[in-house]
């Protein structure tokens, strides 16, 4: 009975093999293309890739003779006679490259690292080491390139591939390898005397080490952010942080603003003083939710640009003002949406006025600071023009232009055309 089942596990198995170098032959040779026609007839023409294939490193279909792989022999509806649009191309073979559901995924061509056909440097690529990455980040790689003290893993033969995949990372953002801080303490060895020095003896293999350390590189010592918190450039944990041998060493003695008005007293009570309190501030993270409490790159403590901190909460604003910003028709796009500075306009912490605005009047009081809104237009502005489509409202630059961009809309306006805008309220002029 067991040499039968064994017998009839091997035919199962040759049929098995039989069918899938049945379905290759038949993909293969669905052109019929006659001897040496796959790839070795191409050369015939294609003579300048004789001396590419000489080099270091060869694409698989190429060294094989399978330009046929990639390339339609007759006519394609993709460039260079491509069978599909190139990315599906590679993922046809590279089908694992990207895991699936990837928390992040590096959003470019596959050509742009890669030579299809062959190269002088391994997994066929254009440059070795940083110098590939380097063709797209150059802000990052001139800001390395300034600074006095570098990352280790930064220069080495790996370079940028020590902490990043440059193709995707199932978990983690921006390509990491690892979440911070397990990528960081697989190299620093967190219980050296040394190490525990530095960090006050506080627990530090368990937090942020970003919130502190630029990761590429800095003009600071032991590269840190370039704008610390003085408590942390004076070692003062404490004024925060429980004694470091407490079991919630980590912790804070006080929540949101509460903690931060220990030491800013008269900006705290100043915000608070305000009819109107930007959310954020109330919250159990207060001023963190938009500061770093130990370190930034930015200047304020910011973790980010205004438009990146305001853009976690309001998106749909901060995607209006890009597309205002991308949109030819907009060359007079007010300065602060082209430069995505909201703070120029509203208060990012209280105000005694709507839109968090430091003006009573948000057209005339902050238009007015760069318009010279009196000469602008003839159109009748102010408290004593009402609105025709709301008696509750006056008639001032938001009755016809959106402050924060509107998108394809050119000066700014609710709507495309001048004519469209004012018959909204002049109904009598609507010929259309």
């Amino acid at each position: 009975m067991k040499l039968l089942n064994s017998h009839k596990l091997l035919l199962a198995g040759a049929v098995f093999l039989s069918l899938i170098l049945a379905v290759q032959f038949v993909s293969a040779d669905k052109l019929k293309l006659k001897t040496g026609a796959k790839g070795q007839l191409c050369l015939n023409c294609h003579e300048g890739f004789k001396e590419k294939l000489s080099q270091k490193s060869v694409h698989t279909p190429v060294k094989t003779g399978e330009c046929s792989g990639c390339h339609n022999p007759h006519t394609s509806s993709h460039g260079q006679l491509l069978n599909s649009a190139s990315k599906d191309l590679c993922f046809s073979c590279h089908d694992r490259i990207i895991p699936d559901n990837a928390r992040s995924e590096h959003k470019i061509e596959c050509s742009a690292c890669h030579d299809a056909h062959a190269a002088p440097n391994r997994y066929v690529l254009l440059k070795r080491g940083n110098a590939i990455c380097t063709e797209c980040h150059k802000e990052a790689a001139d800001a390395d390139a300034s600074a006095r003290f570098r990352h280790a893993p930064v220069d080495e033969i790996k370079g940028c591939m020590n902490c990043h995949d440059p193709h995707a990372s199932d978990a983690n953002d921006n390509l990491l390898k690892k979440a911070v801080p397990a990528l960081c303490v697989a190299c620093h060895e967190t219980e050296k005397p040394s190490f525990l020095e530095r960090h006050m003896n506080y627990p530090v293999e368990e937090s942020i080490c970003s919130d502190c350390h630029d990761s590429h590189g800095s003009s600071r010592a032991f590269i840190l952010l370039q704008n610390m918190h003085e408590p942390v450039a004076k070692k003062q944990c404490r004024k925060c942080h429980p004694d470091p041998e407490s079991d919630f060493a980590l912790s804070t003695s006080r929540n949101g603003a509460a903690l931060c008005r220990k030491c800013h007293q008269e900006s705290t009570d100043n915000i608070f003083s305000k009819k109107r309190i930007h959310w954020p501030v109330l919250d159990r993270d207060g001023c963190l939710n938009c500061h770093s409490p130990h370190a930034s790159s930015g200047k304020n403590l910011l973790k980010g640009s205004i438009s990146s901190i305001c853009g976690t909460c309001h998106a749909d604003t901060i995607r209006l003002q890009e597309a205002s910003r991308n949109n030819p028709e907009n060359a007079a796009l007010c300065k602060p949406v082209k430069e995505g500075e909201c703070s120029a306009c509203h208060s990012p912490h209280a105000a005694d006025n709507l839109l968090l605005s430091d003006q009573e009047s948000f057209s005339t009081g902050v238009c007015g600071r760069c318009h010279e809104w009196k000469a602008h237009s003839a159109h009748p502005l102010g408290k004593d023009i009402i609105d025709p489509r709301n008696k509750n409202l006056v008639t001032d630059c938001l009755s016809c232009h959106r402050a924060c961009g509107t998108g394809n809309y050119p000066r700014m306006t609710h709507f495309s055309t001048i004519t469209e805008t004012c018959v909204q309220c002049h109904e009598e002029l609507d010929k259309r």
